[in-house]
């Protein structure tokens, strides 16, 4: 064997082995860097107003139904009021309608239905008396026509005020019945109205929630739907993270990823929630050397509500992608 067969089997084991411990070594699974976030639930008013109350400060926890905030609500409180006196002139009206006259004006027609009835009697009486006197030719046949028209007069009287009384205990008629319930209707949803401005004034917690900003202080005015504070549910905080085009294939929807941080002790499990469907150029908050891919997807993956509460939002974040479930 000479030199140069040699130096060709050197050449020759020197890469079997180089193969042989690349084949025996596996590539470190790929990591991302990322940042925590908050899903905050920012608190508003729909109606403006000066803040007259804040209840709660940074740092608190606060559970569901607790009182917050409240703003002024003087001119809700002079709206609600006028609104009921409203429905009460209203329901008055319309329970008016399906009344007959009051006892005092019936009293009165029907005094005035027995004085007719009496002059009709009498009426009835002469008209009587003058035709016997026409029979027996003491006086003219005009005698009786005047007594006759007296009597039919008084019986005309009799006849329209018993049809007065028959009205005056009748109801109002339909059409008007109907409008006036419908305009107590109406007022009713006025006060409801009312009742629903009145309560937009006091904000109260929807959940259980740490206060993490307060953006108004008492006295101040707040426009209507502008946040007075914002909270941060239990489970409210995420990992983002940005992959490139070429690893976005290696995570799905339900995978677990690991994050790490300083100060974090053991790294937290996290499932991903979220992946972009479609690419962004990379944010300027994670550009570095090591990831400066021009064009990433937006990963987030949110962790276990005890394990969540170990990341604190705007936290820097490594990213490590786990083959299996945590136990």
């Amino acid at each position: 064997m000479n030199m140069i067969d040699r130096a060709i089997r050197r050449a020759l084991t020197g890469l079997l082995m180089a193969l042989g411990l690349a084949a025996c070594s596996e590539a470190p699974p790929p990591a991302w860097a990322g940042y925590a976030e908050g899903d905050y639930i920012y608190l508003a008013a729909p109606i403006g107003g000066r803040l007259d109350q804040l209840s709660v400060q940074v740092g608190d926890l606060v559970g569901r139904g607790d009182t917050l905030f409240a703003l002024d609500a003087q001119a809700e409180l002079a709206a609600r009021d006028e609104s009921r006196a409203r429905l009460v002139a209203a329901e008055a009206q319309a329970a008016d309608t399906t009344k007959g006259r009051r006892s005092d004006e019936l009293a009165v027609t029907r005094a005035q239905l027995a004085q007719a009835k009496t002059a009709a009697v009498l009426a009835q009486t002469a008209w009587q008396r003058q035709r016997e006197l026409v029979a027996q030719g003491f006086i003219s046949p005009a005698g009786e026509d005047q007594a006759r028209a007296t009597h039919d007069q008084a019986r005309a009287r009799v006849a329209e005020l018993q049809a007065s009384l028959r009205v005056a205990a009748l109801p109002a008629r339909s059409d008007a019945r109907s409008a006036a319930q419908a305009q107590a209707q109406a007022q009713a949803g006025m006060v409801r109205q009312a009742d629903w401005r009145l309560a937009q004034k006091q904000q109260q917690a929807p959940a259980l929630a740490h206060v993490t900003e307060v953006f108004f202080r008492v006295g101040e005015y707040v426009m209507p739907g502008q946040p007075v504070l914002a909270l941060l549910p239990p489970g409210g905080t995420k990992a983002r993270f940005y992959v490139r085009e070429n690893e976005v294939a290696l995570l799905a929807l339900g995978q677990w990823v690991s994050l790490s941080c300083d100060g974090c002790g053991e790294p937290v499990p996290a499932q991903i929630s979220r992946i972009a469907t479609g690419p962004e150029f990379t944010p300027p908050v994670i550009y570095s050397n090591a990831q400066r891919a021009k064009l990433v997807f937006l990963v987030e993956a949110r962790p276990r509500p005890a394990d969540g509460a170990r990341l604190h939002p705007g936290q820097p974040l490594d990213v490590k992608r786990l083959d299996k479930a945590p136990a």
